[in-house]
Order: structure tokens, then sequence, then C-alpha cells
């Protein structure tokens, strides 16, 4: 996994609630064996006509040229339904590095952060702060301090993490790799015992 400090970038606001991992990742792309391609079918059903690649929905946020960056803002409610943990590979092969809405659903949260997407949870007024924002304006996610920044107003929200998690995703560790990482002490362990 790549680490995750701080980012400011664009936002992609995707305006709608309760959305599922079905919506996500449909199933019917869910034969791959690895986290390889998944990003090419995000929303594939709201991206397409007829699931057709040349006849994209001009008015799916995802098909609009106004909207760029490593940010996706959500509805509440995003990653609700199915444990499928390609919902987050998908996100995260399309570009996506942080996910921020009102609320998530456990087991996507917990998907997410095991694949390098921070889920950002704020509250439902902020989250409408953030909608209100223009195409061109950025948000600032600061992991070690816990907070995102509408840059163009300097409104700021904390927001909670594992500690564990936020470790992990500060250096880029996933779970073997944090055990790597505390070998020494894990050696020196052993020789107490």
């Amino acid at each position: 996994m790549q680490s995750l400090q701080k980012i400011t970038s664009k936002f992609i606001p995707l305006r709608i609630e309760n959305v599922d991992t079905d919506q996500i990742i449909p199933a019917r792309f869910l034969k791959a064996t690895t986290k390889d391609g998944f990003g090419k079918n995000l929303f594939r059903d709201w991206r397409y006509e007829n699931d057709d690649e040349t006849k994209p929905k001009a008015d799916f946020v995802l098909n609009q040229k106004q909207y760029s960056g490593e940010i996706l803002v959500a509805a509440k409610n995003f990653g609700c339904g199915s444990s499928r943990e390609h919902a987050a590979w998908s996100i995260q092969d399309y570009g996506f590095k942080v996910v921020v809405s009102s609320f998530f659903a456990d087991i996507f949260k917990n998907n997410a952060l095991n694949n390098g997407v921070l889920p950002v949870t704020v509250s439902d007024a902020f989250l409408q702060q953030i909608f209100a924002q223009g195409a061109d304006d950025t948000l600032s996610v600061d992991l070690e301090a816990q907070t995102i920044t509408i840059d163009a107003t300097g409104a700021q929200e904390k927001f909670d993490i594992n500690s564990y998690k936020k470790t992990c995703m500060l250096n880029g560790y996933d779970d073997i790799d944090y055990l790597l990482n505390m070998k020494p002490e894990i050696e020196a362990y052993e020789k107490t015992i």
C-alpha cells in the first residue's frame, strides 16, 4: 500500500444516498482474482447506457469533465449492502485515495482501510458545505491531525480513525507489513519467554 499523510485535491461530488456495493461494482465484474482493473467498472451501470462504454451518460458525475480529483465525496450511507471487498478495490483502482461521507457501512469502511482508501466520516452539515463548493474547489485531508478542510472557506472538521489503521495508512502498511515492522520487538519478546 502507499502511505497517505496529507492530500489536497479537487473532489468528485456523488450526491446519491444509500449507495450499495453492487452499485459501486456490479456483481458481473467480480470474476477477477487480482485487484487490478476494477476501476474501469466503478459505478458501471450509472456511467454507461446499456453497458456500452462508447455511450457514457452525460448526467453522471464521473462523466462530467469539470469534476476531477483523488477524493470522492458521497452522500449518506455509502457502501451499504454486501461485504464485497471489490467495492474498495474499484474505488482505489479508479484513483481515489479518500472517500468522504456522513455515514459508511462498517464492512465497507474496514475494507477501504484495508485497501489503502481513507474513509472520512463528517457531519451531515459539513457534508452539505462540501457539496456547496464549486468544481475547482479543493479539500485538504490531514491524516496525522485527523482533519478535513474546505480550502475555499477554511471550514474544518475532525474525523475519527482507529489508531492501528491510522498507523498503517500513514506508513503504507498492510497487516503483514505492520507485523514485519514489529520484528525487532517480537524477537526481543520471544527471548524473554
